[in-house]
């Protein structure tokens, strides 16, 4: 059995007034291994460091090691230590007969407010079709660290730039050039937040811009994490119909003109996948300055379009200060790296930053600074170039997947970008079925009805194949045709 040594103190009970040391202290000790405090295969400090760091004798300590030797709880051997042995608790620990209050209170609201996504059928690991997954064994993993044995290394290097609020300088100075070279975003470096992401973007957003009951548009069908957001703050959600320009503005002002913003997805609408048209962009900017409201753009992989040329940012088009972009680098890099970014209006800035201090004090700094210099060395340019590249490769060959396996069965959107696709059931199936079935056979897709607020069923699921390899993309099909056959 392995063995490792604890570099932590035990916290023992304290002694009763009529209790023994020794019969104290073996208590303690037997009970921390058999309710599994202490592990099998955990060593204990020897018996010299042992009184030492409890204020005992040594005499006490041996004392109570020889008898827990004896009963079998531990092993002693001289030369190699002590350690604690497997052995099997005498019953399960008592546990509460009730449940507390504040949980039969959680329970009781979810069971009021049921939510689509609580449900998902994942199965355990990655397996063909999880959206959101990138080629993550095509990152340059080598050079990430080098970057961070250089970084680590160098630690003033980074940590004595931590007093700016909004992220650590130098990444911001090189994401708005980048913003403003790749999507059109204007913006300066004293505009850009950095946050662990696009959920925390989202939340912020949410609790510093809308009250309980207040309206905002959202994309129906649309992106569940946003909903998530603004259903924490007990906004109203106005469920806006998409169709394949994107957003329909005119409906959701004769739905509800007042709203106080509208959250989309125009680049690449989630999880619809088209673009909205340059006259509904028009159009809902022209009604968020008549009406006074901010628009939440979510630019969350847009890099990755494999046909025609990059369509800008909604932002871009912007000139009264309606628009707040969001982006992050999950999809792009891989999905550990925990930083997104915000583009604020300048008049925003400080309020944002002020509503932030109240939950999170400071930065991930080394993180940004490591990404600051994959940046500005030409690797985060180079890393698109080809994964752009790849990913169109992994679309042609689910594409071609899909017509020889699944004909009859579902039919493949033709939008050429992003990290997943859409396709339309053919078998009078509804998604849920469909989900379900599939993560029965092991494949994961997402039901596209859990990502609606009126709409009905779409009868579509959702296959992302960034992440899986021309094998696991044909075996993937293979299986998802047998669930839905």
């Amino acid at each position: 059995m392995p063995k490792a040594v604890s570099s932590f103190e035990l916290t023992l009970k304290s002694r009763s007034r009529h209790q023994t040391l020794t019969n104290w202290l073996y208590g303690q000790l037997r009970s921390a291994i058999l309710e599994g405090r202490l592990e099998p295969g955990a060593r204990l400090p020897a018996s010299r460091d042992f009184a030492s760091q409890y204020e005992l004798s040594r005499g006490t300590v041996v004392s109570v090691l020889e008898r827990l030797q004896a009963e079998g709880y531990i092993t002693s051997r001289v030369g190699f230590g002590t350690w604690v042995n497997r052995v099997e608790a005498p019953g399960p620990a008592r546990q509460a007969t009730t449940t507390p209050a504040y949980i039969r209170r959680v329970i009781s609201t979810y069971k009021r407010r049921p939510q689509p996504w609580v449900d998902q059928a994942f199965v355990d690991g990655i397996r063909p079709f999880r959206i959101g997954v990138p080629a993550i064994n095509e990152f340059p993993s080598e050079v990430w660290g080098r970057i961070a044995a250089a970084r680590a290394r160098n630690f003033r290097s980074w940590l004595k730039k931590e007093a700016d609020r909004r992220g650590y300088r130098p990444l911001r100075d090189a994401m708005a050039e980048y913003l403003r070279t790749s999507r059109g975003v204007r913006c300066t470096a004293e505009q850009i937040v950095l946050v662990s992401g696009i959920q925390q973007a989202l939340d912020l957003l949410a609790r510093l811009l809308l009250k309980k009951s207040d309206p905002i548009w959202m994309e129906d069908p649309g992106y569940f994490g946003a909903r998530i957001a603004f259903d924490n703050v007990g906004a109203r959600i106005i469920a806006v119909p998409v169709s394949d320009e994107g957003l329909s503005v005119s409906t959701g002002i004769k739905i509800c003109p007042d709203a106080k913003g509208a959250y989309v997805t125009p680049a690449h609408q989630f999880p619809l996948g088209v673009t909205m048209s340059l006259e509904r962009r028009m159009a809902l900017l022209s009604w968020a300055s008549r009406a006074g409201a901010f628009v939440i753009e979510d630019d969350y992989d847009s890099e990755y379009r494999f046909e025609g040329p990059p369509v800008p940012a909604l932002q871009s088009l912007d000139n009264h200060s309606s628009v707040i972009f969001i982006g992050s680098f999950s999809k792009t890099l891989f999905p550990a790296l925990r930083l997104g970014y915000v583009v604020l209006p300048a008049p925003l800035i400080d309020f944002f930053l002020g509503f932030r201090y109240r939950t999170d004090f400071r930065n991930s700094s080394f993180d940004q600074a490591v990404l600051c210099d994959f940046i500005v060395e030409g690797h985060l340019g180079r890393h698109l170039r080809r994964m752009r590249n790849l990913y169109a490769e992994r679309l042609a060959t689910l594409m071609e997947g899909a017509r020889l396996h699944l004909g009859g069965l579902l039919e493949i959107s033709n939008v050429r970008a992003g990290l997943y696709t859409i396709g339309y059931l053919k078998n009078e199936m509804t998604s849920r079925q469909a989900e379900k079935l599939a993560a029965a056979q092991g494949v994961e897709v997402l039901a596209v009805d859990r990502c609606t607020v009126r709409r009905p069923d779409p009868n579509a699921l959702l296959l992302g194949f960034g992440g899986f390899d021309e094998v696991a993309t044909r075996q993937g099909l293979i299986r998802l045709a047998k669930a839905l056959s």
